[in-house]
């Protein structure tokens, strides 16, 4: 298995990269939404991030000895109305499409995305982990009320101001999975011949509607009804293990980290532990939660997962530099527990 790390676009930056090589980290996931705001650079927020850019992007990573593995989120501007089905799809269709061509010819090699319309709603930072540490966490007393998304907004991000007032009303559970399957019918081929894996992320929260929208995969043994729409080796999971923990369904977070990782539907994980479960749950430390971290690497290692572990989030610390404490911690322990794994295996 390999060791990345997650970074959004104010944290790629080579003081960033040199942090993630001393940790330990040997890939990068790099989260663009808002990147491509490109400021100074005279291109505007709709224009798909070029081959320059990413090159770019790739040669800073490659000079401090990390690799760009994967991109995770497609800008909003780029594919709003692909979620929604508006006047613009086809367009945006074409742009994604690019994307993936130019990801492959330059060998990044997953591309991570979440088809939603609220996408994370109404977490909030929590001081329930161990010392105090503030975390992410959900809870119906401290979600905000829901209601219908304003037109000209997707993914909790507004790109349209001057849009006309009004909502984008109901989208039923059953028009989210018409439009989930329609857009990657037509999106894998591309990614089979570009060689890029698609990675589809869970519902975080697991909640099966939210601001009257309905959501794809709320409990784990949802994931095989996504996985068998299109059966290829370039449509897998984007495997939060933490939202998984979260959910209530029919399996446990153990036989989900089986079941998909057996079936090499797996192309990363974001590894994260919390305490309790939708409702009302919070994310903790890597070592302090619900979930028993070893058992579920030694799973993954057992089935032959050989991809990228992320820790995507991790408690803030208690000193000056409080993400790369908690990423530095978060990392650490990881990389002694696989090291600890291979020399049993050995």
């Amino acid at each position: 298995m390999k060791i990345g790390i997650g970074l959004y676009p104010q944290l790629l930056t080579p003081e960033t990269y040199r942090f993630a090589c001393q940790a330990g980290v040997t890939h990068v996931v790099a989260h663009l939404p808002g990147f491509a705001r490109r400021e100074g650079r005279g291109l505007a927020p709709e224009q798909m991030w070029t081959l320059d850019e990413l090159a770019e992007l790739k040669r800073g990573m490659n000079d401090a000895g990390l690799e760009f593995a994967a991109i995770e989120n497609f800008e909003v501007e780029h594919w709003y109305d692909v979620l929604l089905d508006g006047p613009l799809r086809d367009e945006q269709m074409a742009g994604l499409k690019a994307l993936l061509r130019n990801m492959g010819h330059l060998g990044i090699g997953i591309m991570g995305y979440n088809f939603s319309y609220a996408n994370v709603w109404g977490t909030t930072t929590v001081t329930r982990a161990r010392g105090d540490a503030p975390a992410p966490g959900y809870s119906t007393d401290l979600a905000p009320p829901q209601a219908e998304i304003p037109n000209g907004m997707v993914w909790n991000t507004v790109y349209d101001k001057d849009a006309p007032e009004g909502t984008i009303g109901t989208v039923s559970e059953e028009q989210i999975w018409e439009r989930y399957e329609r857009f990657l019918t037509e999106l894998v081929p591309v990614a089979e011949e570009a060689e890029v894996r698609l990675a589809m992320h869970p519902a975080d929260p697991p909640l099966a509607v939210i601001n009257d929208t309905g959501r794809m995969v709320t409990k784990p043994e949802h994931y095989q009804r996504l996985l068998d729409l299109v059966p290829s080796h370039y449509h897998a999971a984007e495997f939060c293990q933490g939202t998984i923990a979260e959910m209530d369904g029919e399996m446990d977070v153990y036989e989900a980290i089986e079941t998909y990782t057996g079936q090499g539907r797996i192309a990363y994980v974001h590894l994260r532990n919390v305490v309790g479960k939708v409702p009302d749950y919070y994310e903790t430390f890597i070592d302090g939660g619900d979930v028993d971290m070893v058992k579920a690497l030694k799973l993954y290692k057992k089935h032959g997962f050989d991809g990228i572990i992320i820790p995507d989030h991790s408690p803030a610390m208690a000193c000056e530099a409080p993400w790369h404490a908690g990423m530095a911690y978060a990392l650490g322990w990881i990389r002694g527990v696989l090291a600890t794994l291979d020399q049993d295996s050995a």
